[in-house]
This record gives structure tokens, sequence and C-alpha cells, in this order.
């Protein structure tokens, strides 16, 4: 049976020759940003303020460790522990009594002692990338002093910048202490201020109480519990160390977010089915254990998340590459993010996947991907059966159906609603009804390679939503025209600019001239110039101008 400990200890007992901490390669980067260190020492202060002797809990952490041997790889708490180091760094930095600062010189590194055959060293090594740097500028005596002048050029990655920020952070706080007051929060930390720390030989375990513990609220992201279990399968040395490094670089290349969501699209692609259960529990069951643990950790991470990480970077930025077809399926990548939900992401990551080699293929393909989104979008499918919709796409691509899946077409019944949704008021639908004539617009200038990119772009109405009374619309439209035209596709337009509440009421040949134009001259919206170029505004031009755009679309969505 595991040797299993856990103890509660002072930080004097933990920052001292009893550990000697290392962050496996495998682990994520030190990753706290400004307000997480600023609320640490917030927390230490209002420990100190309170007027008791009571200890100060900081939580827990989780080693690696033999009961005879310092050595200690950290499983869980790299995050607190290199803050409370750069906060003792600090500390020991701006006192001003040399003893002090000595004493925390020595719990920031192992001084060494020749009768012990203890070697001088810090007291916690982060992981390779950043090691070197943490040590000379924060570990090293007098080194936080430098590190405001420090410029951003020589970080060289996200968690060097973490560290600076966070040791000017810490600084800026305390040095605007007296020695007094910061004399009385060393001696609260060092005394009063206990970890929890966990312990165990054996790496399986420790990811186990890892999982457990950070499945219950701690701050970490389902994606980092999967990497403890699959780098954690690989165990140490060189190979694990390299898959790490593609794990890290896949990360950093899709930010932590995205990155964690790239999981959620991957239960996906390999379930095919609806989520019935949380990530923590489906992932390893539906994806890890059924494919790749145990003894597959490295073809997971090269067949899969890589890859996968690469084309969800396509897809994000619309930046896939290819001899020739690439704008054409970087434009449906545009087109299909500006859908309210991201449901299709899991069929397009399988396509960028599978045929990233076939850009006709995927032209095709997502043309077909961006008709089936846009119908369920257009038509309020909610979300459990846009979801099982797109499940049934997966388990088509999958089986080898391709471009003639079953599940990627659209039914007679459910064309028919689509259209009906698009003759009637699109301007009341606030979700859909920007897509909808964004849609129309570049079907409009097919061919032309317009691409949008104004910050600005809002809905507006020919026929405005409350004439005035007297005005040429009363003349021209009767209550009952008013009220069926009004909100319908054929009297919307396109704007890059906020509407103007007095101007939207003007006459139609005022409105051209001063809504529709302006000081930038005609505004480059397909939709609107056709307005522009219409002599008059009247239900019998409106009813022509719905018929042909409505020809448009159903057109361009075979519908």
């Amino acid at each position: 049976m595991k040797q299993l400990e856990a103890h509660e200890m002072p930080l004097d007992k933990v920052f001292c020759s009893d550990y000697d901490f290392s962050i496996p390669q495998y682990q994520r980067p030190y990753a706290w940003e400004v307000e997480q260190a600023q609320q640490l020492l917030s927390d230490l202060t209002e420990a100190l303020d309170g007027g008791t002797d009571e200890p100060y809990f900081l939580g827990s952490i989780v080693l690696v460790k033999q009961p005879s041997d310092s050595v200690a790889q950290v499983i869980d708490g790299q995050q607190r522990l290199t803050t409370l180091t750069i906060l003792l760094a600090v500390l020991r930095d701006l006192a001003e009594d040399p003893a002090l600062q000595s004493e925390l010189d020595a719990a920031v590194c192992e001084p060494g002692k020749i009768s012990k055959g203890l070697s001088a060293k810090p007291r916690l090594t982060l992981r390779f990338k950043d090691a070197e740097f943490f040590h000379k500028h924060v570990q090293t005596k007098g080194a936080t002093l430098s590190l405001p002048d420090l410029p951003t050029a020589e970080l060289k990655t996200d968690a060097q910048k973490a560290i600076r920020d966070n040791a000017n952070a810490l600084a800026k706080e305390l040095s605007g202490w007296t020695a007094s007051r910061r004399l009385d929060l060393v001696q609260m930390m060092i005394v009063r201020t206990f970890l929890v720390v966990v312990s165990t030989p054996d790496l399986s375990s420790a990811h186990r109480i890892f999982s457990v513990m950070n499945s219950r609220g701690l701050d970490l992201t389902p994606a980092d519990i999967f990497k403890s279990q699959i780098i954690g399968d690989l165990g140490e040395g060189v190979a694990a160390d390299a898959v790490a490094a593609k794990w890290e670089d896949a990360e950093q290349a899709l930010g932590r977010d995205d990155f964690a969501e790239l999981f959620l699209h991957l239960r996906m692609i390999y379930a095919k089915e609806r989520a019935k259960a949380e990530l923590l529990k489906e992932f390893p069951r539906q994806v890890l254990e059924p494919h790749f643990l145990p003894g597959k950790a490295q073809l997971f991470v090269d067949d899969v998340l890589v890859p996968y990480a690469n084309a969800y970077v396509q897809m994000r930025d619309h930046h896939y590459s290819a001899d020739a077809g690439a704008d054409q399926v970087n434009a449906w990548f545009r087109r299909l993010a500006q859908i309210d939900n991201n449901d299709w992401h899991p069929s397009a990551l399988w396509a960028l996947r599978t045929r990233g080699n076939d850009p006709e293929w995927l032209n095709n393909f997502f043309r077909a991907l961006e008709r089936l989104s846009a119908s369920m979008f257009i038509r309020r499918m909610y979300t459990t059966k846009r979801v099982q919709r797109y499940a049934e796409l997966l388990r088509d691509l999958d089986s080898g159906h391709g471009l003639d899946s079953p599940s990627l077409k659209l039914t007679e019944e459910e064309r028919n609603a689509t259209r009906e949704r698009l003759e009637g008021p699109v301007y009341l639908d606030i979700r859909t009804r920007k897509y909808i004539l964004l849609r129309l617009d570049e079907v409009l200038v097919e061919g032309s390679g317009v691409v949008y990119s104004h910050p600005l772009i809002t809905v507006e109405h020919v026929l405005p939503q409350n004439p005035k009374g007297g005005s040429q619309w009363m003349s021209d439209f009767s209550d009952e025209e008013r009220q069926f035209w009004t909100n319908r596709l054929a009297n919307l337009v396109l704007l890059n600019r906020y509407k103007n509440s007095q101007a939207q009421n003007y006459d139609f040949s005022t409105k051209k001239e001063r809504y529709f134009t302006g000081k930038l001259g005609v505004v480059n919206f397909a939709l609107t110039t056709q307005v522009l170029r219409t002599r008059t505004w009247t239900p019998i031009t409106l009813q022509k101008r719905q018929d042909a755009l409505l020809d448009e679309l159903c057109t361009a969505w075979q519908l």
C-alpha cells in the first residue's frame, strides 16, 4: 500500500531543507496575475490585522516525495508556492535589518550546510523555461529591486511576465509599509500561516489526489487535470518533457480559454453525442480510457491534441492556408463566426483535421455546414436539438458519408420553415437580423472579394418605424401596409455608424441624402447602395425588392 501523508505545516517548515520543490515539465506554467497576487497579500494582511493568534490556512499542496528524501515534485500548488516565494523575496529585499534579510533569504534559497551535506540551491525550481529567470530575478538576494526596470523584450514567456508584474505589484504595496509592519507580516507568515502538505511516493497516486481535489472547485481547468493524467502516464524523462513542451505550445497558441474549450470539442468529436455529465467525468471515460490510456499518451498529444489545436487556430483566426482555394474556406469561417453559438466547431475541426489538404472539399463542406447552421440559427432551434443534429453529422462523417451526409442536408420541412422566417418581420429577431442582412449583402456582391471590417454595423429601416404625421411616408403607405412592411427584409439596410434618431424619420429623398450617405460619402453595403439608386419607396417597390432579395437568399442557401 502506498504511503500517504498529510500534515498541517507552518511556512517555516515548508520553506526549509526538508523540501526541495521542483515543478515537473508537464505542469502548466506559472499563471497567476497581479490581481491574484494582490489578493494573497490582502488575505494575509487581513489575517495580520485580525487581532488574534489563530492559525491562518493557505490551502493545500500535493507532492510526490519519498519520506526519506527532500526532493518533492509539486503536483498541485505551484501557483501558491511560486507567489509565496516572490512575496518572501520582496520582503527580503525591502528589509532594513541584515539579520532579517538573511533569514528571509534562507527561506527563499537553501544556503547550504557542509556538515549536513546540503549544497546551496533555490528552495523552489520552476519548469525549465523559467527556472533560470526565476533564480536570477527573484531568488537572488536584492534581485527584485531591479525588476521594475526589466524590459518586456527580455521576457521570453508569459510566466516570466507574470513573475515580473506580480513582484512589482507586491513591492509597490509593501514599500509603502513601515519596516515594523513588514516585520509583523513576516512573523505572522512564518509562525502562524499554514499549508496542508499532502505527499505520496507514487506518481499515479498523487495524480489521483490532484484530480479529486481539483474537481471540487479549485483554480484549475479540466485541461490541467487531463494533462496530469496524460503526461503523468509517461512518467519522467526526456520523452515526457518533449510531450509536455508540445502540450504547452498548443495551449499558448490557443490561449487558456480556447484551449479549455478545445477539450469540449474533442469530447464531442469522439463521443458523437450530447454531453450528459461534466467534462471531468466524460472526457476520460469517452476519450482517454478507451483510446489513449494507458500507454498511448504520446499518441494523444501527437495525433489529436496538436493537430486539432492547429485546426482550431485556423478556424478561429480565419487563417487556413493552401496553394489555392484558401480564401473561400476562410470566408466560410468568417460567416460561421457570426452565428451566436459554437456548436458547429467540432464538425469544422473534424473537417480540417481529416481533409485539411483538400481545399475544394472543404469549400463544399463549409458551404453546406453554413447552410445548415444558418437555417438552425434563423429557425431559433434550441440547444439540445441543435447539438443532437451536429452529433448526427459527426456520426455520418465518421462512417464515411462526407458531403452526402444525410444530417448535412435540410429536409423540405426545414427549408420551408427557414423561408417562412426570412419572409417575415426579420428585424424583430435581434439575434439573427444582422447575420441575415450581412449574408444577403455578401450574396449580392458575390465574386467581388469584399470583406467588411467596420467596427460598427447596424441594421436600419428605410420606411421608419414611427413616421411623423403629415410626412410623405403617411401618404405613400396605409397603416396596414406600414405594419406589414416596416420590419421585413425589403425595408432594411446596413450602415456602419450609429443611427440618428432624428434623421431616421426623414422623407425618402432627404433620408437618402443625409442618412444613407453623410460626410464619408456613400456607404459600401450593396443593400444600401441599391436603395440609393431607387427613386421612390412605396409598397410596390418593397414587394419587388422583397421578392428579389428572398430569391437571392433562397438560391444561396438552396431553399
